[in-house]
């Protein structure tokens, strides 16, 4: 099954569905043909919807590796939500739960948490364990767009 994201318009409320392959893209409404904003924010993801993104993304994918317990992985995560925020259209930003995920960190040897991983065009180019700054995170992901 096709990874899709559900988003309201701002205009008219009406559901649209968003493939993969066109989250960081500015779209229209299905209904009023009104503009869809290209993802903003964090996107919670399973090995699934991870592998169907991260395959079709025309932008840089930031991963934060995290899970709920996390001290570190809570003090970065409003980081990482503005980092998103900052970045849409130019970048896709996805959390994995290394606990409801046990495969996909063992696919990535994460051994510790959180731990960044950026990919472009399907492979990955960097992988950093520990809490980093928002301007660094931003930097990977300009680096990874080159």
């Amino acid at each position: 099954m096709a990874y899709t994201r559900i988003l309201s318009c701002l205009a008219c409320g009406v559901q649209n569905r968003i493939p993969a392959q066109h989250l960081s893209s500015k779209g229209k409404c299905g209904a009023c043909k009104g503009e869809l904003p290209p993802l903003g924010q964090p996107l919670d993801v399973d090995e699934a919807g991870f592998d169907e993104i991260v395959g079709a993304a025309k932008v840089p994918v930031l991963v934060d590796f995290w899970a709920e317990w996390c001290g570190p992985c809570k003090m970065a995560a409003p980081e990482v939500k503005e980092l998103a925020r900052e970045m849409a259209g130019r970048a896709i930003v996805l959390k994995v739960d290394t606990d409801a995920n046990q495969s996909l960190g063992a696919r990535y040897r994460i051994q510790s948490i959180p731990t960044f991983l950026v990919f472009r065009g399907g492979q990955m180019v960097l992988q950093q364990a520990g809490v980093s700054p928002r301007a660094t995170m931003r930097s990977w992901i300009e680096q990874a767009a080159c």
